[in-house]
C-alpha cells in the first residue's frame, strides 16, 4: 500500500519520538516538536489514516497515537535511517574482543555482556554448531596421585577441560605420550567424526599400560566431545527490562524473565533463525510469548565457516537503528578476531 510523502512524514516523526519518549503523541503536540509546514487540523486528518490502514493504535487512555507492528517495520524497512557508531563507542568495542582472546566461549560471552552494555537490553549469543569443528591437540595435566585434567582444544579456540579419576596411579610419561599419540590419531578430524572411531582399537599397538590407561579415559573422552558438540547459550542484562516502561506491570515483566529463562525452547528458536541480520517484530515472532517483544540476530563467523549468532530481545519500542548497528559491529569485530587468529597459534 502507497503512502504519500506526507504521511511517510508523519509516521516517521510518531515512530522516532515514540522510541525515544515510550509516550503517545497527538497531532498538536507533532505540530510543535516538527516543522512539517501543516496544520494540526491536516495532521490529526492524516493520523486518522495513518490509523485506519492499521500503522497507528489508538490507547484507549490517550487522546495521543503509538506505532503499530506494522508501522515499525514500515520504519526498519524504509524509513530508518542508518546508525553512524561514534568512533570513540567503536573503540571500545573492538579493544574489549580483541583483547586477551584465547577462548571462543569467552569472547563470545563478553560480547553478550558488551551488547547489553551498550544497548541497555536483554541480549544473547550461542556458540557455533561444533559437529565440523577439527580438533587440534589434546593434553593430559596431571592434578595428584588419582586426578588429571583432559584438555581438547579445537581449530576454533574452543577448549574442554575435564578432571578424571583414575583407579590406579599413573605416569607422567604415560600421560605424555597418550597426549601425543591421541593427538597424531585426531587433529584435523572433525568432533562428530571422532565420535564414530573405535578408540580403544587404535591403542591396540600400544602398550598394555597405555591400554588400560585408554578404557579408563574413553568414557570420559567421549562425553567431553559429547558435551562439546552441544550448542551454548549465554545472556546477560535479564535486569535491565525493570527501567524499560513497557514492563513496569510486575505481571509482564514475569511474563518476560520466564520466556528467556526457558533456555533450551529459546536457543532453538535462535538455531532455526536464518543467517544475516534478522529483525521480528511483535506478531512476526511466530511464538505467542512473543508476540509483545522484538528479537533481532545476526550472525558471526569462525575462520568463514562456523556459525553462531549475536542479539537481543526487548519490547517492539526499541532503537532499531542504534541496536542493529552496534550488533553488526560486534559480530564483524568477533568475525575479524578469529579470521586471524583462529587458525594461527602454535600447537602447544
Amino acid at each position: 500500500m502507497d503512502l504519500s510523502e506526507r504521511k511517510l512524514r508523519i509516521l516517521q516523526a510518531i515512530v522516532g519520538d515514540f522510541i525515544r519518549s515510550a509516550e503517545p503523541i497527538g497531532s498538536r503536540t507533532l505540530s510543535k516538536k516538527y516543522d512539517m509546514g501543516i496544520s494540526p487540523a491536516t495532521i490529526r486528518n492524516e493520523m486518522s489514516d495513518l490509523e485506519e490502514m492499521g500503522f497507528l493504535t489508538h490507547p484507549h487512555t490517550s487522546a495521543g497515537r503509538v506505532p503499530s507492528d506494522k508501522a515499525y517495520r514500515l520504519y526498519v524497512n524504509n524509513l530508518m535511517k542508518r546508525y553512524e557508531l561514534p568512533e570513540e563507542e567503536k573503540k571500545i568495542i573492538a579493544e574489549k574482543l580483541t583483547k586477551n582472546v584465547s577462548e571462543l566461549e569467552k569472547t563470545i560471552q563478553h560480547a553478550a555482556s558488551l551488547l547489553s552494555e551498550l544497548t541497555n537490553l536483554t541480549s544473547f549469543a550461542i556458540t557455533p554448531n561444533q559437529e565440523a569443528n577439527q580438533l587440534k591437540y589434546i593434553n593430559f595435566l596431571p592434578v595428584d596421585d588419582h586426578t588429571v585434567v583432559l584438555m581438547i582444544v579445537t581449530e576454533s579456540g574452543k577448549v574442554s577441560n575435564t578432571a578424571i579419576k583414575l583407579s590406579n596411579p599413573y605416569s607422567e610419561e604415560h600421560l605424555t605420550l597418550m597426549s601425543k599419540v591421541m593427538t597424531f590419531n585426531y587433529k584435523g578430524k572433525t568432533l562428530s567424526d571422532i565420535l564414530t572411531l573405535d578408540i580403544i582399537k587404535n591403542f591396540e599397538s600400544d602398550i598394555e599400560t597405555m591400554g588400560k590407561l585408554m578404557e579408563t579415559i574413553r568414557p570420559n573422552f567421549i562425553n567431553t566431545l559429547e558435551n562439546m558438540l552441544n550448542v551454548e547459550l549465554f545472556m546477560d542484562g535479564l535486569t535491565n527490562i525493570f527501567s524499560i516502561p513497557e514492563y513496569n506491570d510486575i505481571e509482564k515483566a514475569k511474563v518476560f524473565l520466564e520466556m528467556i529463562h526457558q533456555k533450551k525452547h529459546f536457543t532453538d528458536v535462535l538455531i532455526n533463525r536464518d543467517n544475516g541480520m534478522i529483525i521480528t517484530i511483535g506478531n512476526e515472532n511466530k511464538e505467542d510469548y512473543m508476540r509483545d517483544c522484538s528479537l533481532i540476530t545476526a550472525t558471526y563467523h569462525i575462520n568463514g565457516q562456523m556459525v553462531g549468532k549475536l542479539g537481543v530481545i526487548g519490547p517492539t519500542r526499541m532503537k532499531y537503528d542504534e541496536v542493529t548497528s552496534i550488533i553488526q559491529y560486534i559480530t564483524d569485530n568477533i568475525s575479524q578476531t578469529f579470521k586471524l587468529t583462529g587458525g594461527d597459534k602454535e600447537d602447544e
